[in-house]
């Protein structure tokens, strides 16, 4: 229960004793919102200026492979990967498939799709 309440911002709450006449309980409601954490995920996320100049580098060129590999498709750039995603990528640089899935949002299915094509561009650095 102390789990749940650190994650949450409790707006009201109502008790009341409950009596069946052999069963004695109470009753607990409590009204919340999920806390709201945007200095912390501000401070988490990864921006183009926390790039090096390599990284920099790296990520236009992940940038370039995206859009041309989502154009390829008739797709929308951000339905293979956001510019977060390619970010980190470029930020860690994994060098095989297995180190592509510790990279945040990658699954198994995304790097199945994306991933050697992936270490492909990292490789040309």
């Amino acid at each position: 229960m102390n789990e749940f309440l650190d994650t949450v911002e409790v707006k009201l709450t109502s008790t009341n004793f409950v009596t069946t006449g052999t069963t004695d309980y109470w009753s607990a409601v409590v009204f919340y919102e999920p806390k709201v954490q945007l200095q912390k995920e501000s401070k988490d996320k990864l921006c183009f200026e926390d790039l090096t100049d390599k990284e920099k580098e790296i990520f236009l060129a992940l940038k370039e492979w995206r859009n041309d590999f989502a154009s390829n498709l008739g797709w929308s750039a951000f339905r293979v990967c956001h510019n977060s995603h390619l970010m980190n990528i470029a930020k860690n640089k994994p060098e095989t498939i297995d180190e592509l899935l510790n990279i945040k949002s990658f699954g198994v299915i995304k790097t199945e799709k994306y991933g050697e094509e992936i270490i492909s561009v990292l490789n040309a650095f």
